[in-house]
């Protein structure tokens, strides 16, 4: 089985992605506490280390087949600054040590749309250099979440890389956009208590959900994101000025607007059932909120999965350049 080595894992959205595409985990590495105990209660059998990512020593996992990870976004969120030469929120430099320590034979690395904009192309081509210097053919992709059979947009900027004759098998997954809706997906945990208005509500949410954001820990309790996001999750008949304990019960207006749980965003985020996140209210609905959804990490992650053991074929428009895999187009989604 090929193996992979995660950092800045997060609750496990990418880690189960990458379970469900075929890759053991050698280690998932994380600083948050909370998201720790969430990997540990979920998958005990795997080697979790609370652990600054500037504090590893790649040359540990030498040979590992993937390194994978969703390195901090706020450096490149559309509404941040423009990135400084030393950051220290910028964990990429660090991503790409690790890299060239380990030399996997791939990489992933998943972050914000905003990494693919305008102002940030010299330094994703400082990446590329980086990258094909140390001997590794690489791509960009911005890829929506409800494309990839989740009910919610989340676009996500995707780096792939990959060295040696592998290179030449990998290709972008097919999109597979979600026949699920916020309604249909929720349904089920919108009755579990009885709700009457449940069935008109499902019609009402007849339709994807916005990017579901993380919140901040400097901030309040959880939210469903801003004002914006907040009007969206209206019209699809959802209160997301907060996150309810549990459904709505029979006592609850008809045609009123239920809060979600954390269950009901996980779901949304592509998250199954049994996977539990543990901490107060606040702590599970952060690692919900900025998890990578696993059906996006798996159809990646397969790809690569596919590469790597010699059973992909490269599309004939793929580029190797990351710079030309990147349109205002795509951005604009």
């Amino acid at each position: 089985m090929l193996e992979a080595l995660e950092i800045c894992a997060g609750a496990g959205g990418q880690a189960r992605g990458l379970e469900l595409a075929g890759f053991a985990h050698t280690a998932a590495i994380e600083i948050d506490p909370h998201a720790c105990a969430t990997l540990r209660h979920n998958r005990p059998q795997w080697q979790v280390l609370e652990q600054d990512v500037r504090e590893v020593e790649g040359s540990a996992y030498r040979g590992v087949d993937l390194i994978a990870g969703g390195v901090p976004c706020p450096p490149f969120s559309i509404a941040g600054k423009q990135l400084g030469a030393e950051d220290e929120r910028d964990l990429f430099p660090e991503a790409l040590r690790l890299v060239e320590q380990a030399r996997p034979t791939a990489v992933m690395i998943e972050n914000v749309r905003g990494l693919a904009s305008e102002q940030f192309r010299p330094y994703r081509a400082s990446i590329a250099r980086r990258l094909t210097k140390a001997g590794y053919e690489s791509w960009w992709r911005l890829i929506n979440a409800s494309d990839h059979g989740t009910p919610q947009l989340r676009p996500r900027y995707i780096l792939v890389a990959i060295r040696g004759s592998a290179a030449q098998r990998f290709s972008w997954p097919a999109e597979t956009p979600s026949l699920e809706t916020v309604g249909s997906v929720l349904e089920d945990l919108m009755a579990a208590r009885g709700w009457p208005g449940v069935s008109a509500w499902a019609l009402r949410a007849k339709g994807i959900a916005p990017t579901i954001v993380g919140g901040s820990k400097k901030h309040g309790g959880p939210d469903l994101g801003p004002t914006r996001a907040r009007a969206r999750w209206r019209e699809l008949g959802v209160d997301g000025l907060g996150i309810a304990d549990e459904a709505p019960g029979t006592d609850f207006p008809v045609d009123g607007d239920p809060r979600l749980t954390i269950r009901m965003v996980a779901r949304i985020q592509g998250f199954d059932d049994a996977w539990h996140f543990v901490g107060r209210k606040t702590a599970a609905y952060r690692q919900v909120g900025n998890a990578f959804p696993p059906p996006v990490a798996r159809a990646v992650a397969r790809a690569i999965h596919e590469a790597l053991h010699g059973r992909g074929a490269r599309a004939p428009h793929m580029s190797p350049d990351p710079l030309f895999a990147w349109s205002a187009l795509s951005v604009a989604r």
